[in-house]
């Protein structure tokens, strides 16, 4: 037991640094491509993600920005999953004890911004981006704290991911009912039923990685048909993968284990070098004065952090939970403004709530970067403040 214990923390330390690696990883792509898109060659850069490939009998031409963001970040959706699903039955989420906090401090995450959105932004055409501040970007956020270092509770750190878990759940639920386009019934029942098909194969023992992998194909590409956004299959996938407790050798850990590198150092950043290349106008001061984007910026960066604390203090202060151990309010504070970097989550969403509007899509990725950034600055000036 004691032997299990161990590898299951050194597994959640193993995908703490990666994520911290791939956030650092994240800023520089993020950098670079807004560099690009602002300079002599901006026009190529841009086209560069509009070049069309695939095969088209099958409805699968598609341009490159495309691919990543149905294709690739199946993949991410697919790690996503796997993560909520060990963490439900062996880690953070595996207990009420264990779980309530980061729960109830993500719930708080998610509500308070999207209120404070729907306040700016209430009976405007920007109203269907509520979604947008309620995300927090794990790899950014904990890439925050690598570059602190020593002194920040291994505590915090578990909840911190254990909250942006519970985030990316209630991320998915939000983008499956709220964000999906007109739905094609007889692709909807294919994907169902190549569902309930992994699913019994995981019931029967099934432990041949390959055919689930197979089958996910078709999953996918039923669930891209059908109107839901492809991204979702990945997580169903993930729920009928198997993942025994204790289980080190289980099909999901080595699943997991294959996937987190190419996630963290290829597909997290072809995301942001895709979708981060806007033009800097003149009319950035009119961006920062818009609904829309007060609506994200005080979402993400007040939002968060009043509902992570404000929700963690009454599940404490009720005995619901407890505080993490070793420690404080003031670095929980700290933790609850990182929960406000929201990046990949957020401009995933916002590509979702404004597809149809360009102008609406820049505005949220420029206002999501700056709120991102002033959330970061200001969690990490905290934190290294408080740290022990």
């Amino acid at each position: 037991m004691l032997l299990v214990k161990k590898k299951i923390k050194n597994l959640i330390q193993a995908f703490i640094q990666a994520e911290q690696s791939s956030g650092i990883i994240l800023i520089a792509c993020t950098i670079l491509s807004l560099v690009l898109a602002n300079s002599p060659i901006g026009d190529q850069w841009h086209n560069l993600w509009h070049f069309k490939f695939g095969p088209e009998d099958i409805g699968l031409s598609k341009s490159f920005g495309h691919w990543i963001n149905d294709g690739l970040m199946t993949i991410f959706f697919l790690l996503v999953g796997l993560e909520i699903k060990r963490e439900i039955i062996e880690g953070e989420l595996s207990s009420f004890k264990k779980s309530s906090l980061p729960i109830m401090a993500a719930i708080g995450g998610m509500i308070v911004p999207a209120i404070i959105y729907t306040a700016f932004n209430w009976g405007r055409p920007t109203s269907s981006g509520w979604g947008i501040p309620m995300a927090t970007d794990i790899a950014f956020a904990l890439g925050v704290l690598a570059i602190i270092g020593k002194g920040i509770p291994f505590s915090l750190k578990v909840m911190l991911t254990a909250l942006a878990i519970v985030d990316d759940l209630g991320a998915i639920i939000v983008i499956a009912l709220f964000y999906t386009a007109d739905l094609n019934l007889y692709f909807l029942f294919s994907a169902l039923g190549v569902f309930i098909l992994l699913m019994t194969l995981n019931l029967l023992g099934v432990r041949y990685l390959t055919l689930y992998i197979f089958l996910g194909v078709f999953l996918w590409y039923f669930t891209l048909k059908s109107g839901i956004h492809a991204t979702i299959s990945g997580v169903l996938l993930a729920m009928t993968i198997p993942l025994g407790k204790g289980q080190m050798d289980s099909v999901g850990e080595k699943l997991q284990h294959i996937l987190t590198k190419p996630v963290s150092f290829i597909i997290m950043p072809l995301f942001a070098l895709s979708n981060t290349g806007f033009v800097l106008s003149s009319s950035f001061t009119d961006i920062l004065q818009s609904s829309l984007s007060m609506g994200i910026i005080l979402g993400l960066f007040l939002g968060k952090p009043l509902g992570i604390v404000g929700f963690s203090w009454l599940a404490v202060k009720m005995k619901i939970s407890s505080m993490p151990a070793n420690a404080s309010w003031r670095q929980l504070t700290g933790i609850g403004f990182l929960g406000g970097i929201g990046f990949t989550m957020s401009i995933f969403i916002a590509l979702l709530a404004f597809e149809s509007t360009n102008s609406f899509e820049t505005y949220s990725k420029v206002s999501i970067l700056i709120a991102s950034l002033i959330s970061g600055i200001a969690g990490y000036f905290i934190l290294r403040r408080f740290r022990e």
